[in-house]
């Protein structure tokens, strides 16, 4: 395990940006407000210290009651790839799997705030099972979360479920790539939406933070490798994403929004930054959250090829905008997130941050963003060797 360095490294982490004065970059829409304030915590692991940093994290961004007294709030969680697919010998939920301590205690907390009923949201692998069902699978209990408040339920977002129908989600100015979304309808019947992340690289997106996790919402009847020619096929929740969304080789099911005509084609790093950018503009988060307790480097999963590690980073990062929080947790990972194509972690794609900012989602840079807790230069813990 690599421990956190007590500084900005010798790489230069803002080096690409602080070359640059202000004056030449682009405004964002210029001062930030307090939607822009981001906290930072240091955390040694799941046990008994979890429960009041996040507390406090949550009041250094004005407390959690304004935010969910009486309502309902869906947290959408990332559990990315199959129950059984491991790090060597590393659980899912200490590399690429949010931890459930951290959704129990988000539940709690959430559920003393006042909130009136708590969604625990998820695509979950390959399947229309229950998402108790598939915490199973991975070997969780899901008792200790949905009794972590009052009125807590679980959703497997692949599928229409319960609900009657699908909810259409339109993205802020056309959007890159998505003009809208059809997803399942916890996302429309929600007053708060928290996307409760896990910081990582990503093979397509350079990072998976906040927005990277919503990627899992998009339904497989609509949007997966089997799904419906012209309607959702609520039989086809089987298969990942790949020839609709990475690719391109097929067309999401004829009744949502279908993608604009491009020349980038089948580039699956042209496209997955751009769909991340829209799913953010066209459903926005009002709390993001983070957790870089323990984690891993090199990649989002088992699966990707290259050096992957587990790492212990010690780290938590929340924000009330989605685009301030991943812009903040990428300069703790080591890398600039102003970057353009061609710089790490962007090497061989686009960057989603600067993308959802330019749908006017966000603020990007992290000058213009106020850090509570832990200060930025402080909470660096450099991702690549």
């Amino acid at each position: 395990m690599r421990k956190p360095c007590s500084g900005i490294t010798r790489r230069g982490l803002f080096h690409a940006a602080a070359a640059l004065p202000l004056a030449t970059l682009p405004s964002w829409g210029g001062a930030p407000d307090t939607g822009a304030r981001v906290s930072i915590a240091r955390c040694p692991d799941y046990g008994q210290a979890l429960a009041p940093t996040l507390h406090t994290m949550f009041d250094q961004l004005g407390g959690l009651s304004g935010l969910v007294r009486n309502k309902t709030v869906a947290i959408k969680v990332n559990l990315t790839g199959s129950p059984d697919s491991r790090l060597g010998n590393t659980p899912a939920e200490y590399a690429q799997y949010t931890h459930p301590a951290v959704i129990g205690a988000t539940v709690r907390l959430i559920g003393e705030a006042g909130a009136r009923r708590i969604r625990v949201l998820e695509g979950a692998f390959s399947t229309d099972d229950p998402l108790e069902e598939f915490m199973l699978q991975v070997g969780w209990d899901p008792l200790p979360i949905l009794n972590a408040a009052p009125n807590v339920e679980m959703v497997n977002t692949n599928i229409r479920g319960r609900f009657r129908n699908y909810a259409r989600f339109q993205t802020p100015r056309g959007g890159h790539l998505f003009p809208g979304f059809d997803l399942n309808m916890a996302y429309e019947e929600c007053d708060v939406l928290v996307s409760l992340a896990k910081l990582k690289e990503h093979g397509t997106c350079g990072v998976t933070l906040s927005m990277k996790n919503m990627f899992g919402a998009t339904p497989l009847t609509i949007y997966g490798d089997h799904a419906g020619k012209d309607e959702p096929d609520e039989n086809g929740a089987r298969g990942g994403r790949g020839s609709v969304m990475h690719a391109g080789s097929r067309a999401p099911a004829a009744s949502a929004p279908q993608p604009k005509k491009n020349t980038a084609g089948s580039n699956d790093k042209w496209r997955m930054p751009r769909i991340v950018a829209d799913l953010t503009a066209a459903r926005p988060i009002h709390l993001a959250l983070i957790d870089g307790i323990f984690t891993m480097a090199g990649g989002e999963g088992p699966w990707n090829a290259g050096r992957l590690r587990a790492v212990r980073p010690g780290l938590l990062v929340a924000g009330l905008n989605p685009v301030s929080t991943d812009a903040i947790a990428t300069a703790c990972m080591g890398f600039d997130p102003l970057a353009a194509r061609g710089t790490p972690p962007f090497e061989r794609r686009d960057n989603c941050i600067l993308l959802a900012a330019e749908l006017g989602a966000g603020m990007p840079d992290p000058r213009r963003i106020e850090v509570a807790g832990v200060p930025l230069k402080d909470a660096v813990f450099p991702f690549r060797e």
